[in-house]
């Protein structure tokens, strides 16, 4: 396992689901372990507050002019869409939260709370998913909500449109 670099980009992905689609269940080389990183909600209203777009989209941005400025933010969203227990993409999406140098300090320092291995919850999931236990599963799942924003952050942030969107 590579050590954790403050120079690299430090993705949050709230979605459990959306991250046992990328980890495939914690058995891909190189993600095999799983790891919940609980973070302040003040945190995590500053990295929302200071990001942009991986991409330029024209319901968000004015022109792609104002889109390039707001590069030098220092985080990155990017929507992908949700995953069900199959991990089959749902019609809804997922926010994906890029943290970059000041951000990446902020996190490490100031905002973690806790963090804990859930590889263990993410074997035994797919597991009971593999033998036809899908309840079971489902009963594993951790409680996820959605996130309230003010109106003028979740537009920024190009929330609301489906996932084919995208």
């Amino acid at each position: 396992m590579l050590p954790f670099n403050r120079e690299r980009m430090t993705w949050i992905k709230p979605s459990f689901l959306w991250m046992m689609y990328r980890s495939g269940w914690a058995t891909k080389p190189g993600q095999e372990h799983v790891l919940a990183v609980e973070i302040a909600r003040d945190g995590f209203d500053w990295a929302l507050g200071n990001a942009v777009l991986t991409h330029f989209d024209p319901v968000v941005h004015q022109t792609r002019i104002a889109w390039e400025a707001a590069q030098s933010m220092p985080v990155r969203i990017q929507w992908d869409p949700e995953r069900d227990i199959h991990l089959d993409p749902l019609p809804m999406r997922s926010i994906q939260i890029g943290l970059g140098g000041v951000a990446v300090d902020r996190y490490v320092d100031e905002w973690t709370v806790s963090i804990r291995d859930v590889t263990g919850l993410a074997r035994r999931t797919y597991g009971l998913i593999q033998g036809g236990a899908e309840d079971e599963a489902t009963a594993l799942l951790p409680l996820e909500r959605p996130y309230p924003l003010a109106p003028g952050l979740a537009t920024r942030l190009g929330t609301g449109r489906p996932a084919h969107d995208v």
